[in-house]
């Protein structure tokens, strides 16, 4: 077996398009008791996976033991416009800037396992190697930061002095033993950039987040309606948000997304919500085939827009809202009767 180096190994997932590149240990005994409070005070909402499972997200050697390293690999997404200028818009959807194109699971997870591959073919066929995406029960995040790559700043996010805030995560789990690389020191200082710019007073407190009431998290992974107080604070955001990312200062610093199928599509800059509305079943899988977007449904989509006709205060849009007050998915049809209320 090759006896591989940090920087070789950092170089070649560079040469894959990977934006930056850091190594720790599959550790977490500090994560652990954030994410027992997070759970405890079920700030976690209806995402009953952040309860289970809950040793092997904050052990990530009880995932599999026999992992000595993480490699823990940053992508950038940076947009090319401003993303707050899409909220500004009453006739159109604000979709959050890493949903505009392709769905980056697809695209991380196949080049983490380019790097992968690589890493075996260097190392010996004995190597071992695991590739996560945000969809296993990793803590990516404080994984990031132990590894350099960022720290959670204020809004619970990773922040990175050279990327910004705009950057997926991925992991390879290893049986290779690298050292670790020092962790990241928080760089916030006294700025609450993030925790003012919140619609919906996300944050009971800095370095903490309420799920339950996070636009990201309302328009994409709670089902059911969504309860009406928060509706009008939803504005037209009709599936993520980024207003917490957009305020960082630290964007300033954010490196360009090298890959194009991040860039935006037209058709999910600002799209007119008298199109979105209107949306049956094949036609939400049809367009937004290959996106994140289309994991959420129809139901759900029409649902947030629905929700972003009622703030629009257009009257025009009566017609489409009154169609689909008898929609056959009972959250579609409720929402439809709320919007024309506002209307």
């Amino acid at each position: 077996m090759a006896v591989l180096d940090k920087e070789t190994v950092r170089q070649q997932a560079l040469n894959e398009g990977f934006s930056q590149v850091g190594f720790a240990r599959p550790e977490l005994p500090e994560a652990m008791a954030r994410l027992q409070q997070f759970v405890d005070l079920e700030r976690h909402g209806q995402m009953a996976w952040m309860a289970d499972r809950m040793a092997w997200r904050g052990d990530p050697s009880a995932l599999w033991p026999a992992a000595k390293s993480v490699i823990m690999l940053a992508e950038a997404y940076t947009p090319d416009d401003d993303p707050m200028e899409a909220v500004k818009r009453k006739d159109a959807g604000a979709i959050s800037v890493y949903a505009r194109n392709r769905d980056y699971h697809d695209i991380v997870k196949k080049r983490l396992k380019r790097v992968g591959r690589w890493l075996i073919d260097q190392a010996g066929s004995d190597t071992e190697i695991k590739v996560f995406v945000d969809t296993a029960p990793v803590m990516e995040k404080p994984l990031g930061a132990k590894a350099g790559l960022g720290w959670q700043g204020k809004h619970t996010n990773l922040v990175g002095r050279d990327l910004g805030s705009w950057f997926f995560l991925g992991a390879i789990f290893t049986t290779l033993d690298f050292d670790p690389d020092p962790a990241e020191v928080d760089h916030c200082g006294s700025c609450t950039a993030c925790l003012t710019s919140c619609p919906t007073n996300a944050f009971p407190a800095p370095y903490q987040i309420d799920a339950r009431r996070c636009i990201s998290y309302l328009t994409i992974e709670h089902h059911g309606p969504v309860d009406e107080d928060l509706r009008p604070l939803l504005g037209n955001r009709i599936y993520g948000c980024d207003d917490c990312l957009a305020a960082c200062p630290w964007n300033k610093f954010a490196v360009q997304a090298a890959d194009i199928r991040y860039h935006a599509r037209a058709d999910l800059v600002s799209p007119p919500l008298s199109e979105l509305v209107a949306l049956d079943d094949t036609a939400f899988r049809e367009r937004f085939s290959g996106s994140p977007i289309k994991r959420i449904g129809r139901n759900r989509f029409v649902r947030n827009v629905l929700y972003a006709i009622g703030n629009s205060g257009d009257k025009t849009f009566g017609p489409s809202v009154s169609a689909l007050m008898a929609d056959p998915d009972e959250t579609v049809a409720e929402a439809a009767a709320w919007a024309m209320s506002r209307l």
